[in-house]
């Protein structure tokens, strides 16, 4: 799996003041599962070290002006970030990410001043919304907010399985991989946006008789739109509570107990997900539910990364 990462983050010293901005979770953890793909817009477009810049709203249209002498810098910068897609597309990427707070870089961080110098709101930096428009679906997101651990695990989640379906689709796929692909997805695609799950359901049943190919692209689409979205606390117990009923008759009365217990436990927030979800996972070895050990829900990404271990990744 390839990431394009901004180059500050890895490690490399082209920030406007020299410096770097390395983050340790993307090169120490997820770096052991992906190739990094690095740019840098703005060290193209200026070199390093360099005067630092702003985003500026001039008349409803955003510039961007050097901090030092209030130059224009737009059309570089927009040059260099145009330069930077095209290098990005000869890659197979599954994701990006940004630095926070960065003109350029900035997702929905990067700070716009008026023409007297008052900030009047954050938007996102000219590279991001260059990327959004070319990339619609892929994931996207920044490393300020990667440090919230339910946005860190919602994304990384995210990130899997787009290169998931990305793997899948490159395999020339007949219509019992799909309904295959789309049986072992239930409860992640359920966890995330149960109604698109049910049009997905939808989709693989081919009610309209449309052909292979474009029963494909409308999955990509919506299975794609259905993992951009966050689960929650509330989802995500919904969807414990279902697992549970697929072996409710072959539990004990004392396993049945503990598992709706962390279950509840877990909904209060007293337990993070990891509990319940090995609970699960433990039953379903033991009463060999092949349906549940199956499902992607239990492991979306490696278990080592262990963001599900934690209170603060449900909300």
């Amino acid at each position: 799996m390839k990431i394009a990462v901004s180059s500050c983050l890895l490690g490399e010293k082209i920030r406007f003041d020299g410096g770097h901005k390395h983050d340790h979770f993307i090169t120490d953890e997820l770096g052991k599962f992906t190739d990094f793909v690095p740019f840098c817009p703005e060290h193209l477009a200026f070199g390093t070290p360099r005067p630092s810049i702003r985003l500026v709203n001039q008349e409803n249209i955003i510039h961007v002006q050097s901090n030092k002498d209030g130059v224009d810098l737009t059309q570089r910068l927009v040059q260099t970030s145009n330069d930077e897609i095209i290098n990005l597309s000869h890659h197979h990427l599954s994701g990006i990410i940004f630095k926070s707070k960065s003109p350029s870089c900035g997702m929905g961080s990067a700070k716009v001043y008026l023409e007297n110098g008052f900030c009047e709101g954050k938007e996102d930096g000219v590279f991001v919304s260059m990327c959004k428009e070319r990339y619609p679906l892929l994931p996207m997101e920044e490393e300020g907010r990667l440090q919230d651990p339910w946005l860190r695990e919602n994304f990384v989640m995210q990130l899997f399985a787009y290169d998931s379906y990305e793997k899948f689709k490159a395999s020339a796929p007949s219509i019992g991989d799909l309904v295959r692909f789309h049986t072992i997805n239930k409860f992640m695609l359920q966890a995330k946006n149960e109604k698109l799950y049910r049009e997905l359901g939808n989709v693989v049943a081919n009610r309209d008789d449309s052909t292979l190919e474009s029963r494909l692209a409308l999955y990509e689409l919506g299975f794609k739109t259905a993992i951009s979205s966050k689960s929650s606390i509330k989802k995500n117990r919904n969807v414990l509570e279902h697992m549970a009923g697929f072996f409710k008759n072959d539990l004990t009365k004392t396993e049945k107990e503990t598992l709706h217990l962390h279950i509840s436990d877990y909904a209060e927030k007293i337990i993070p997900l990891i509990v319940p979800l090995s609970t699960l996972a433990l039953y379903a070895q033991k009463y060999n539910t092949t349906y549940l050990l199956d499902q992607t829900f239990l492991t979306p990404y490696p278990k080592t990364l262990a963001l599900r271990s934690h209170l603060n990744a449900g909300k």
